[in-house]
């Protein structure tokens, strides 16, 4: 279904992915961070898990929009 979309949808939601990241990993750090009393190492550690998991798995949208697959073209 996400091929079908046009290109300019699949990068709005490529920018939402990355905003859902980062900002979950840091909502989770503070959060886990209050709970255990370990400031600030969770809300780093959830802020670099947030920014690799954007990082890859946006990367791995962007080439999906901007390769098209050879079924595609078919």
């Amino acid at each position: 279904m996400l091929n079908r979309m046009p290109p300019t949808a699949r990068l709005i939601g490529i920018g939402w992915y990355f905003v859902v990241c980062i900002v979950g990993g840091i909502i989770g750090g503070l959060l886990l961070d209050r709970w255990l009393g370990t400031d600030p190492w969770l809300t780093m550690t959830g802020l670099a898990l947030g920014l690799g998991l954007a990082f890859y798995g946006g990367y791995q949208m962007l080439m999906d929009v901007l390769q098209p697959r050879r079924d595609e073209e078919e």
